[in-house]
């Protein structure tokens, strides 16, 4: 594996990590927008857990390529879903899914052209 793609990998995993875990331990903040988008409790936490296992796919996929590409189209799909729920909400609050989006996409993108 490429250095940057391992480098993306990991950047992308601490942001999942840190994103998904405040979802678990609901952050006032992160519980605030989930709100406004109309997520429900029992959904934030489905949401927080999916985020870590992708963080936990990436690591991994730093020793085994098909786990870490399968974790960041995860994580792609699992953004475009956040931008579109925030776009549907008429949330103006969307720049971290975005950001996020963005990440994953270079991820997915470098850990591809690194095959």
């Amino acid at each position: 594996m490429h250095i940057a793609a391992v480098v993306l990998s990991l950047v992308l995993a601490v942001a999942l990590l840190g994103s998904g875990v405040m979802k678990l331990v609901r952050n006032p903040k992160i519980v605030a927008s989930m709100q406004a988008v109309h997520v429900t409790p029992a959904q934030m936490t489905v949401l927080g857990v999916l985020e870590v296992a992708a963080a936990a796919g990436l690591v991994i996929g730093v020793w085994w390529v098909p786990l870490a590409i399968a974790a960041a189209v995860g994580a792609v799909v699992y953004f475009v879903g956040a931008v579109v729920a925030h776009l549907r909400a008429h949330d103006r609050d969307l720049q971290g899914a975005v950001v996020l989006l963005v990440l994953s996409v270079a991820t997915l993108e470098v850990l591809l052209l690194a095959l």
